[in-house]
C-alpha cells in the first residue's frame, strides 16, 4: 500500500494562512481524536510560530475515551489548551470559546495595559480535509452557515464569523494537508476518511484495518459480522468472511471484495464497530 496525494490548492492555502495569520490572536488546531498525530499537519509549527494555539480533538464520540484523555493530557503537558468535542452532537463545543479566551488572555492584558479598549478575540481555525471543520463551525454558530460535506476539501471561500460576543472566527478556506511519506499515518488517514477513497487501494487498506482489529478487538469483529471463532489471521481472509456474511457475492458465488470493503469502511467511520483510537501519544 502506497498512498500519495497533495492537491495543488493545498500549497496555495498555506500561503493564504501565512498572510492571514497576522489578523488573528489565536489559532484553533482541529484534529481527529482517533488519529491526533496523523491528522496534524507537520508544517503547522513553522506556519503558526509562537501564536497561541488551542487544540481541539474532534469526533471524540468515535474515539476511545481513555485514548482521548491520554491525548488531552499530552497536549496540556506541552503547554497548550486542549479540549475534546463532538461537533455533530455538540458535546464540548462550548468549552472551545473558554479555551480560546484563556489562550488570548495574555495578549488582551497587554492591550489593556496600553489603554486599548477590550475587543473580541480573533481566531483562525485550521484542519486537514474531512476532520469536521465546517460541522464544528456550524455547531458554534448554531446554524448551517458554513457548508459541510463528506468529501475532503469541501470548504473553498473565506469569511469572518461572529461566535457569541467575545469571539470572531476567520474560517480560512485552505486546509493544511499532512505529508504522506509515513505510510502508517497515510493508512490511518485513509480509514478515517481524510483521504479520498479514489486515491488508495480500498481492498488492501480494509484488509490491514481488519487485521489490526482482529489483533486488538476480535470480539467486536465477531459480534458485528457474526463470525465464528477463531477468526482468520489474514486481513484478506477476514474481508472475504465479512463479505460472505453480508451477502457481497458476485456471479458464481465469489465474494465481492470491493463491496465488502465499502461496508467495513463505512461502519468503521460511523462508529458501528465501536470507538477506536488508532495511535497513542508519544512519551512525554
Amino acid at each position: 500500500m502506497h498512498i500519495h496525494w497533495f492537491p495543488g490548492h493545498m500549497a496555495k492555502a498555506q500561503r493564504m494562512i501565512r498572510e492571514q495569520l497576522k489578523l488573528v490572536d489565536v489559532v484553533i488546531e482541529l484534529l481527529d481524536a482517533r488519529i491526533p498525530a496523523a491528522s496534524a499537519n507537520p508544517v503547522i509549527d513553522a506556519v503558526v510560530g509562537d501564536k497561541p494555539r488551542v487544540v481541539v480533538l474532534n469526533k471524540a464520540d468515535l474515539a476511545d475515551p481513555q485514548g482521548t484523555e491520554r491525548w488531552l493530557a499530552f497536549f496540556r503537558a506541552a503547554g497548550r489548551e486542549a479540549v475534546a468535542v463532538e461537533s455533530l452532537a455538540g458535546g464540548g463545543t462550548k468549552q472551545i470559546t473558554v479555551k480560546v479566551e484563556k489562550a488570548a488572555a495574555p495578549m488582551l492584558a497587554r492591550l489593556a495595559a496600553k489603554g486599548i479598549r477590550p475587543r473580541a478575540v480573533r481566531a483562525m481555525i485550521l484542519g486537514i480535509p474531512n476532520v469536521g471543520k465546517s460541522s464544528l463551525i456550524n455547531r458554534l454558530l448554531g446554524t448551517a452557515t458554513a457548508r459541510t460535506g463528506d468529501k475532503p476539501g469541501v470548504t473553498r471561500g473565506q469569511q469572518w464569523l461572529k461566535i457569541g460576543r467575545n469571539l470572531e472566527l476567520l474560517d480560512t478556506p485552505g486546509v493544511l494537508w499532512p505529508k504522506l511519506e509515513d505510510q502508517d499515518a497515510a493508512f490511518r488517514l485513509a480509514v478515517t476518511g481524510a483521504i479520498s477513497d479514489e486515491v488508495f487501494d480500498r481492498e488492501r487498506v480494509v484488509a490491514r484495518l481488519l487485521a489490526l482489529l482482529q489483533a486488538d478487538y476480535p470480539d467486536r469483529l465477531a459480534a458485528r459480522y457474526n463470525l465464528a471463532a477463531p477468526l482468520p489471521d489474514s486481513g484478506l481472509e477476514l474481508l472475504a468472511a465479512v463479505g460472505a456474511r453480508r451477502g457481497c457475492l458476485k456471479g458464481g458465488g465469489a465474494v465481492d471484495h470491493e463491496k465488502a470493503g465499502r461496508i467495513v469502511l463505512s461502519e468503521f467511520r460511523d462508529g458501528k464497530l465501536g470507538r477506536f483510537t488508532l495511535e497513542a501519544p508519544p512519551e512525554q
